[in-house]
C-alpha cells in the first residue's frame, strides 16, 4: 500500500477515534436522564424555525457566490448557484471533509469560468469573505455581549477586532497589488513552471477584475455577515425550542468561535470538538453541560436533516445527466 493511501485510511481513522473519544468524555460528564429530559421538551415550532431560517442562510450564500461570479463576467442562474450549493451542503455533510461541498462548487462553475483555476479563485474568495464576515460577527458578540467574555479567559474583543483587521488589511493589500500573489507563489514553479505560469496569470487576472468590482465584493461582505447573523439565528431558535436561557448576544460569540474551532482538521466534520466548545463556554455561562451537548447535536441534526435535500438534488440532476465531472483535483 502507497504513503497516500495509508493517508487515505490512516487519518480518516484517526479523526472518528478523536470525535469518538471526546463525545465519549463529554457523555460521561452529564445527567443522561436530565439530558432527555430537556430534549423532550424541545418546541417544534421553533426547530421548524430554525430549519427555515437555515434555508435562509442557504439562499443568502449563493447569491453572495453570485455576486463573485457577475464580478468575474461569468454567467450564472440564481436557481443553479442554489442546487449547486445544496449539493454541495450535502457532501460536507456526509463526506469526511468539507472540501468536498467546495469541488462540486468549482466544478458546476468551471465550465462557464473556462477554467478550473478561475472557479477555484473564486471559491477561495467566497471562503475568505465568508471568514471576514464570521470573525466580524463574534468581535460584535464579545463587543456588545460581555456577560460572556467576562466570565472567564478566552477569545475577547480586542484579539476578535484585531484578527479582523488584520484579516481585512491583507485582503485589501492583494486586491490593491495582485502581482504581489503569484510573486509570493513563485517556488511552485519549481514543480512544473509552464502550468504553474498559466495558472498564476489567472490568478491574477481574476484578483484584477475582482479590484474592478468593489460593489460587489461589498455586497457579498454584506451578505456574509447576514449569513452569519442568521446562523447565529439558528442556534438561538433551538435553544429556545427547549428554553435553555442564552441569548443572541452570547451566541454571536459562541457560534462563530465553534466554527473557527472545527475548522482545525483534527476530528470528523467538528465532532466532538463543536460539542466541547459549546460547554466551555456554556459552562462560563453558568449553564449545564446538558444543555451545551443538546444545542450542538441538536442543531448538527437539523443541519444533516436540512443537506438531506441536496441528496435529492444531486439524484435529480444525475438523472438530468446534469453532474460535473468531479474526479480531477481543481487547480
Amino acid at each position: 500500500m502507497t504513503s497516500n493511501r495509508v493517508r487515505r485510511v490512516v487519518i480518516p481513522v484517526l479523526k472518528v477515534i478523536v470525535s469518538a473519544a471526546l463525545i465519549a468524555i463529554l457523555l460521561a460528564r452529564i445527567d443522561t436522564a436530565k439530558l432527555w429530559q430537556i430534549a423532550r421538551t424541545a418546541s417544534l415550532g421553533w426547530l421548524a424555525l430554525a430549519l427555515v431560517a437555515y434555508l435562509v442562510m442557504i439562499l443568502a450564500s449563493a447569491w453572495r457566490w453570485g455576486l463573485l461570479l457577475e464580478a468575474q463576467g461569468i454567467p450564472s442562474r440564481f436557481r443553479w448557484l442554489t442546487s449547486s450549493f445544496l449539493v454541495a451542503t450535502f457532501f460536507n455533510n456526509f463526506l469526511p471533509s468539507n472540501i468536498g461541498g467546495d469541488v462540486i462548487r468549482i466544478a458546476d462553475t468551471a465550465g462557464a469560468a473556462g477554467s478550473k483555476t478561475l472557479a477555484t479563485t473564486i471559491v477561495l474568495a467566497d471562503r475568505a469573505i465568508g471568514l471576514l464576515g464570521l470573525v466580524l460577527v463574534a468581535a460584535v458578540g464579545a463587543t456588545a455581549g460581555p456577560r460572556l467574555v467576562a466570565a472567564g479567559p478566552g477569545i475577547g474583543a480586542p484579539m476578535l477586532w484585531a484578527a479582523f483587521f488584520g484579516a481585512t488589511l491583507v485582503c485589501v493589500l492583494v486586491l490593491l497589488k495582485p502581482v504581489a500573489v503569484p510573486a509570493l507563489l513563485q517556488p511552485l514553479r519549481k514543480v512544473h513552471p509552464e502550468w504553474v505560469d498559466t495558472r498564476l496569470g489567472r490568478l491574477t487576472a481574476a484578483l484584477d477584475r475582482f479590484r474592478g468590482a468593489p460593489g460587489s465584493l461589498a455586497g457579498c461582505f454584506a451578505g456574509a455577515i447576514f449569513v452569519q447573523a442568521v446562523l447565529v439565528g439558528f442556534y438561538l431558535a433551538i435553544a429556545r425550542s427547549m428554553d435553555i436561557p442564552i441569548g443572541y448576544l452570547e451566541l454571536a460569540l459562541v457560534v462563530p468561535i465553534t466554527f473557527v474551532v472545527q475548522m482545525v482538521p483534527v476530528s470528523m466534520n467538528g465532532f466532538g470538538v463543536r460539542e466541547a466548545t459549546f460547554g466551555l463556554y456554556f459552562s462560563r455561562l453558568g449553564l449545564p453541560l446538558e444543555s451545551a451537548l443538546l444545542v450542538s447535536l441538536v442543531g448538527a441534526a437539523l443541519i444533516m436533516l436540512f443537506s438531506l435535500s441536496g441528496a435529492a438534488t444531486y439524484w435529480i440532476r444525475k438523472r438530468h445527466g446534469q453532474i460535473p465531472d468531479v474526479t480531477a483535483e481543481p487547480a
